[in-house]
């Protein structure tokens, strides 16, 4: 497994990012299609576009409240 997505993930959980972001943020890094639409959720698509380009900078954006 590659060290950058295992140490975006844990630093995901520690943070308590949004599971939907994750779970998009996932599926993007491993360039896995998007979920068929109508299961989209605004924070699923943000983290798969972030994922895709193993962005790290936005996981603050997605912390649940």
């Amino acid at each position: 497994m590659d060290k950058n997505y295992y140490e975006a993930v844990t630093q995901m959980e520690k943070m308590q990012v949004n599971r939907e972001y994750v779970i998009g943020w996932m599926g993007g890094y491993m360039q896995n299609p998007m979920r068929e639409e109508q299961r989209v959720t605004e924070a699923y698509e943000a983290g798969h576009a972030d994922g895709a380009k193993q962005n790290k900078s936005n996981f603050a954006n997605w912390v649940k409240k």
